[in-house]
């Protein structure tokens, strides 16, 4: 944080322009977005990052927990591994809508993510890119859990599971729970980008940035 703010106070004194400034955060911003897209898009991005791996939601754990008693943990591995690879799907999209955002980001935006904490940049993002990337992703996300048969496992597991007595099918939107937690990991890859920007001088890739944050 003591570089950003070493750049404000250039900001302030009229060292840095304010054009410079502006183009040096829009350059972090694309930097960080590019960044976590590639990571969370690759094979495996969510499946093999314990960070942001998405696991069955909740409703479905007393479900997971039975199933697995009776010997179909494979089973329930393949579903949460489906899900994941659908979250890779729908993240490979959002590199236009963050662009987006960026291009459209007005000089107070970016003078308040210079002043912000250390995922203000991100915080930015989620305000202007969550619903349209809700939008983009949804499809993505339930084209992907299709491909690979996804609805038939969960109604297959779900048919087994109610097979037991006294018990009943949990009620969810898989699809709509798989693309919140995409959006909820990518963003979180987008603020450990944003971070790494900040602290490490290895991590600005341009002279822009190099110029406004420090080497």
């Amino acid at each position: 944080m003591a570089a950003l703010l070493a750049a404000a106070l250039l900001l302030f004194a009229g060292q840095t322009s304010d054009a410079t400034t502006a183009a040096a955060l829009k350059d972090a911003l694309k930097l960080a977005s590019q960044r976590a897209v590639a990571a969370t898009s690759k094979p495996g991005g969510f499946l093999d990052d314990p960070n942001i791996h998405i696991h069955l939601p909740g409703k479905l754990e007393t479900m997971a927990t039975g199933l697995r008693a009776v010997g179909m943990g494979s089973q329930v591995d393949e579903l949460e591994t489906a899900m994941n690879h659908a979250a890779e799907h729908a993240a490979a999209e959002a590199t236009p809508v963050f662009v987006d955002a960026v291009e459209n980001m007005s000089f107070s935006d970016a003078v308040g993510i210079l002043k912000g904490n250390d995922t203000a940049a991100t915080t930015y993002f989620k305000k202007t890119t969550s619903a349209p990337l809700r939008e983009k992703f949804r499809p993505i996300v339930d084209a992907a859990m299709q491909k690979v048969g996804v609805a038939k496992q969960y109604d297959a597991l779900v048919g087994e599971y109610t097979k037991t007595p006294f018990t009943s099918a949990p009620k969810l939107d898989l699809n709509g729970y798989v693309t919140d937690e995409a959006l909820a990991g990518l963003f979180k890859v987008v603020g450990d980008e944003e971070k790494k920007i900040r602290k490490d001088p290895a991590a600005r890739a341009t002279d822009l940035l190099k110029q406004v944050f420090g080497h």
